[in-house]
């Protein structure tokens, strides 16, 4: 175990035991949103390749316009 990870852990057994199964359950939600976003966004490389290609034509063909912070 890191040093981060067991100093968060030594931090977390301090607290009382409704807190530590809350930031518990936190922390395992994040870690499987985590995994769940690697998993889409590896499974969505071709979409992205070909979406950028899009892109790209549309620029060339200047079909495309300077985006606006305004108008955002």
């Amino acid at each position: 175990m890191g040093k981060l990870l067991e100093k968060v852990v030594a931090e977390a057994q301090k607290l009382p035991e409704p807190e530590q199964e809350a930031f518990a359950a936190w922390a395992l939600a994040e870690l499987e949103s985590e995994r769940r976003w690697d998993e889409l966004f590896a499974r969505s490389q071709d979409l992205l390749a070909r979406m950028a290609a899009e892109d790209r034509r549309d620029y060339r063909a200047d079909l495309t316009e300077p985006l606006d912070p305004e108008k955002v």
